[in-house]
């Protein structure tokens, strides 16, 4: 059993190193949704080009899946300006959304099994991935992890100070679209192996939970890194003794570090009290 689950544990392990990363950047940008909305559109690209006689998991259908995935980075670059608030990018977000599902359902409507197809979009089959699949996906995300490192002063301007980067002189469109280009690649090869659930989850939960306790970029990385890898480990293991389906398993004990961690932040906070304070 362990040795059948180990491909699975891997494939995990290597989605939270990247993942956790980035949901960093995506919080601090306060467009939440993002990765749910790509994932979606790799989603919508990899059927789409199944309704045109392309095989799904293979490269045909993986590089519709990416072009699908550019386009949605080139909008969300173009989205985002100096008059553009963050309500109104999670409108954006939330509308490629919205018209990305319906356009997928209306695609698996023309699709034989349409069901099964439905599934492996919400869920994946990360359980079922094998090692030459794994190691394909941790060199993708070793290159994107290095580009994120060759230019980390950028990415992180953008990111926290976009109006800083902007007056500094720096093309604060044109780096959105390189952020959200390489996000697209990480994204397309996830939904491939985890589906659009597991993503979003690998993705906020872990960037989430970490932030409750760490104050600085390197703090939260660390340890959401950490707590993704426990927690996802966590949910594999609960799936091979429950007999559970192992994406929803995982995502179930994302739900539960959530809820933990929030927990545990507020028992942690100051309580005034007349003389003082209390934790």
């Amino acid at each position: 059993m362990f040795e059948i689950m180990l491909p699975a544990v891997a494939a995990a392990v290597i989605l939270v190193g990247i993942h956790a990363y980035l949901g960093i950047h995506i919080l601090a940008r306060g467009v939440i949704f993002v990765d749910l909305a790509l994932a979606q559109i790799a989603a919508l690209g990899a059927i789409t080009g199944v309704l045109f006689g392309l095989q799904l998991h293979t490269t045909g259908s993986y590089l519709a899946s990416l072009a699908a995935t550019f386009l949605g980075a080139g909008v969300f670059a173009l989205t985002r300006g100096k008059k553009t608030t963050g309500a109104m990018q999670e409108a954006a977000i939330g509308i490629v959304y919205v018209v990305s599902a319906a356009l997928a359902v209306m695609v698996l409507d023309r699709l034989p099994g349409e069901a099964e197809h439905l599934k492996g979009m919400l869920v994946g089959n990360i359980l079922f991935v094998t090692w030459p699949q794994v190691l394909k996906t941790a060199a993708l995300y070793a290159a994107v992890g290095l580009a994120h490192y060759l230019f980390r002063a950028r990415f992180t301007a953008i990111s926290f100070c976009p109006a800083s980067a902007a007056a500094g002189g720096l093309d604060v469109k044109l780096w959105d679209f390189f952020f959200y280009a390489l996000f697209g690649f990480v994204v397309t090869s996830s939904v491939e192996l985890a589906g659009v659930l597991l993503v979003f989850t690998f993705l906020i939960i872990p960037a989430v939970s970490a932030g409750h306790f760490a104050t600085t970029l390197k703090g939260r990385i660390w340890l959401g890194w950490a707590l993704g890898v426990i927690t996802s480990l966590a949910g594999i293991a609960a799936s091979a003794v429950y007999d559970l389906p192992t994406g929803p398993a995982i995502v179930c004990a994302f739900g539960l570090l959530a809820l933990g961690s929030f927990a545990v932040s507020r028992l942690r906070r100051p309580v005034r009290r007349r003389g003082g304070l209390l934790w």
